[in-house]
């Protein structure tokens, strides 16, 4: 049943307001992160987030129609290779949330989106796609806006600013290696086995490095729930609006994150890094908006649709 808010909205508006909305979301749970960054290590807050995960993840694949139509399947022949795709984004939660205690938060956001630049040049090792010139321009913008705002050889460089690069770069993986899951297996049913994945990866990390630090306080606790609930939440407004329309239709959308990001960080650290970010972010933001062009305009076309 459609809820009142959403009566007279078309399906695309929904979900454009629902990415939006998530993707504030994630950037808010980013702040938590860098909230509590100073007191906990970023192995137990990443443990604490994918084990908050789970509900969302659960809630999908029971409401998924996909996991419903195709038997309820529980265990999948790829298993391992589901559990692996989960160490993938907990080595990417590891780099960005410890980028988001060492940098500002709209800097450490904005060069996450070098994303969708790390799919294409995946997909052609991976995937064995084809890239044609406007992808391998769009490549080369968003790489040369990620150099501009981490300045490698300037004095204002940091290593730190390598961190949300490497994240980015496991995400992206993370989202690739799903390509090579056999179509048999429900879309839900691969993220219930990478949230497991990656809630081992980051316990593990933990344990390995400075292990399990106790929670000093009642606050401490609400900030820990509400970081796995707005990221939960964020996650399910995200699925959502992706099924209400075509994918490339809302990338573009996302890149709202930035300057929700850098509102965010200005009102409750005090950052302002507009030198930092200027112009690189612009070229960022277009080499991903290239890509989603041209995803747009190839699934316009059906026979291109399926020749990925």
């Amino acid at each position: 049943m459609t809820h009142p808010f959403f009566k007279n909205w078309s399906n695309f508006t929904k979900a454009v307001f629902l990415i939006l909305l998530a993707i504030f979301l994630f950037d808010v749970q980013g702040a938590i992160i860098k909230h509590m960054g100073d007191r906990y290590p970023v192995p137990q807050l990443a443990s604490f987030r994918n084990l908050f995960g789970f509900i969302p993840a659960i809630l999908v694949l029971v409401l998924s129609r996909e996991w419903h139509d195709k038997g309820r399947i529980i265990l999948i022949g790829q298993w391992r290779f589901g559990l692996v795709r989960g160490l993938f984004i907990a080595g990417a939660q590891y780099c960005f949330y410890l980028s988001l205690t060492k940098m500002e938060l709209a800097t450490a956001t904005t060069l996450t989106y070098i994303g969708p630049v790390f799919i294409t040049v995946l997909s052609i090792p991976i995937l064995k796609h084809t890239v044609g010139l406007w992808r391998w321009l769009a490549v080369g913008t968003g790489f040369f806006g990620v150099l501009l705002v981490m300045q490698p050889g300037a004095e204002v460089f940091s290593p730190y600013a390598l961190l949300p690069v490497a994240a980015a770069f496991g995400y992206a993986l993370a989202i690739v290696s799903t390509k090579l899951f056999v179509d048999q297996v429900p879309t839900p049913l691969i993220n219930m086995y990478s949230a497991v994945g990656a809630l081992f990866g980051s316990t593990t990390l933990l344990f390995a490095t400075t292990g399990y630090i106790s929670i000093e306080s009642a606050v401490d606790w609400l900030w820990l729930v509400a970081m796995g609930a707005v990221g939960g939440c964020a996650v399910l407004l995200m699925i959502s609006a992706y099924r209400l329309t075509r994918p490339g239709s809302l990338s573009p959308f996302e890149y709202f994150g930035i300057p929700f990001s850098f509102i965010l960080g200005w009102v409750f650290f005090g950052e302002a890094p507009f030198d930092r970010l200027l112009p690189g972010v612009i070229f960022i933001v277009c080499g991903g908006l290239i890509i989603a062009w041209r995803e747009h305009k190839k699934r316009a076309t059906p026979a291109q649709a399926i020749a990925k």
